[in-house]
């Protein structure tokens, strides 16, 4: 008797159906466990697609450096000594440091002290501006609503061009008014707008309430000479960025001839360090999903073992006649096996139907807004083949209890029960 064998099927299918409030019960344990797999993976998988749709845009590879106060006296200089970046740091680096692609030299009006007064006609806001180069959308996409952002042409012509975000903009323009093309004043000097942009889902370290302008015209226009307030460093991708931070705060440190241990001279953000931090957390929770679901299914297949007992004890008769009409132990085996797989597998695809209904539902609720805490909070089809694997299995490994329980009766003594 084959597994592809009618009978076989028929007698599988016929023993499961005949107490069907029994069968149901006992697949609830396993189809509550499916769901709580499923369900933990799936909203795992959403939380991860909502930390990438945070950080979307931001390039993982980068970090920024800037200048403090040294807080170790070095070479006849005191401690407390304040350094000053310039733009021969950039190409220094940039030379020195072959862990380095990028770097996109920034720096602000007020210096990290406040915001700037903004005027355009009778209105005005206090905005940050900064002086950059294009190549910062390579570490903070922007997304932009209308017009452009700035180029290469705007670095070397020095135009006097700016991006505003759309608080900024709120706050110097009409609803509806068209700004491409106007001007606005800061400083007394006047700049024609050329784009505005919004945040992109992702994290947004200048804010809305922003003013981008061209770092060579910020140098003509505001007298910053060869200034730089910090870097946006972006290093290769297949680089360590904690090894190029360190390589340049030591190529700058003999630069300036700052002690080599202090600690102060140069503040930093890595912000791959927050991006494995995440990678981290997630693989931690799948795996705290997955081994609780396990135990969970554990749990469930285990509820199927036991009524199966309790049938093997209600079929005794039955099993005794088949064994006296020649069926093999094997044959026992299979058939009680079978029982198990079946029961288990169409209550693993009932709860899978669930949980993806679940997720389906909670993605609607509540993953469609900017904000969500997670987005599309599905499982992969590697996960689903993985969880099916090991739920056969378990139920395999599990059936084989009854099913030794059943060949240990000898014919005999089944034949005289009663």
């Amino acid at each position: 008797m084959g597994l592809l064998d009618r009978d076989l099927w028929k007698e599988v299918f016929a023993t499961l159906s005949k107490n069907m409030l029994r069968t149901f019960l006992t697949t609830l344990g396993v189809i509550f466990a499916i769901v709580i797999l499923i369900g933990l993976l799936g909203a795992t998988n959403g939380m991860k697609n909502g930390f990438d749709k945070i950080f979307a845009g931001t390039a993982t590879n980068s970090m920024f450096l800037w200048a403090q106060r040294t807080s170790m006296p070095y070479k006849g200089f005191e401690r407390g000594r304040s350094i000053d970046l310039s733009l021969s740091d950039v190409d220094m680096i940039m030379r020195e440091v072959p862990e380095v692609d990028v770097i996109s030299p920034r720096i602000q009006l007020g210096n990290f002290r406040g915001t700037v007064t903004v005027i355009r006609g009778g209105k005005s806001s206090g905005s940050s501006v900064y002086g950059d180069f294009p190549t910062i959308d390579l570490m903070s996409k922007k997304k932009m609503v209308e017009g452009r952002f700035l180029n290469q042409n705007d670095i070397e012509g020095a135009r006097k061009v700016c991006v505003i975000g759309v608080d900024a903009y709120k706050l110097l323009f009409e609803k509806g008014e068209n700004a491409i093309g106007e001007s606005v004043r800061i400083n007394g000097v006047y700049f024609t707008v050329v784009g505005i942009f919004k945040r992109n889902d992702n994290i947004n370290f200048e804010g809305e309430n922003t003013v981008f302008v061209p770092f060579t015209t910020f140098q003509t226009a505001f007298n910053s000479g060869d200034e730089v307030g910090w870097m946006a460093i972006l290093v290769d991708a297949d680089k360590s960025v904690a090894v190029a931070e360190r390589k340049i705060k030591a190529l700058l440190k003999r630069k300036y001839n700052i002690h080599p241990d202090d600690p102060r001279a140069f503040g930093s953000f890595d912000f791959s360090q927050i991006f494995e931090g995440i990678n981290a957390f997630t693989m931690v929770l799948s795996g705290f999903s997955f081994f609780v679901g396990i135990f969970t299914l554990l749990a469930g297949v285990i509820a199927v073992s036991n009524i199966l007992l309790i049938t093997v004890k209600e079929r005794t008769n039955e099993i005794g006649i088949r064994r006296a009409l020649g069926a093999t132990p094997a044959n026992i085996k299979r058939q009680i096996v079978l029982e198990s797989i079946v029961l288990t597998f169409f209550a693993g695809l009932i709860g899978f139907i669930i949980s993806i209904g679940l997720l389906h539902a909670l993605d609607i609720a509540f993953g469609q807004t900017d904000d969500a805490p997670f987005t599309n909070p599905t499982v992969s089809p590697l996960q689903v083949i993985v969880s099916f694997t090991l739920m056969v299995t378990l139920s395999i490994l599990i059936g084989m209890i009854p099913a030794n329980r059943a060949v240990k009766i000898k014919p005999i003594d089944a034949l005289r029960e009663e």
